[in-house]
């Protein structure tokens, strides 16, 4: 008997990363990215985790193009799957602009055109956190679990 090639190990942890540009249109782009590549991985569109996902994306991306620009900084997405974990971590530049931590949001008032992002956060996501990013800058990093065994395609 043969040794397995690398396309017939079982994979067990997927990872992307990719920097977008610090605006509206780095954001969206940002959430078509983490689609398209839950696809590639077997997190088919529609299903209820790939919309979760892309909603979760496109608050973490639009906060960091909004809250987090610095001039000339692009923000950097990745995503992580595992059979237990989905963790999305949106990276900026802004350090020193820290949002509030998990369980100390306040609702945005009813007539604001914005601060409702990160309560959708709260409210998707199995947990959230934001943490210091070295050497400058900060990770907000929201996680799903996920049932098990997530079946995702080899």
């Amino acid at each position: 008997m043969t040794a397995p090639t690398m396309h017939e190990l079982p994979v067990t942890e997927r990872e992307f990363s990719q920097r977008f540009s610090a605006t509206r249109r780095g954001a969206r782009l940002a959430r078509h990215a983490a689609s398209n590549e839950l696809h590639l991985w077997g997190v088919a569109h529609g299903t209820e985790l790939a919309e979760t996902a892309a909603l979760l994306v496109a608050e973490l991306a639009t906060n960091a193009a909004t809250h987090g620009r610095v001039a000339g900084r692009d923000f950097e997405l990745r995503i992580r799957l595992t059979a237990t974990l989905l963790r999305i971590d949106v990276s900026d530049a802004r350090g020193e602009r820290r949002p509030p931590d998990p369980g100390q949001l306040r609702p945005a008032s009813p007539l604001s055109d914005s601060g409702r992002g990160l309560l959708l956060v709260e409210a998707l996501a199995t947990r959230w956190s934001v943490l210091p990013r070295d050497p400058v800058g900060k990770t907000l990093r929201a996680e799903l679990d996920l049932p098990l065994p997530l079946e995702v395609a080899p």
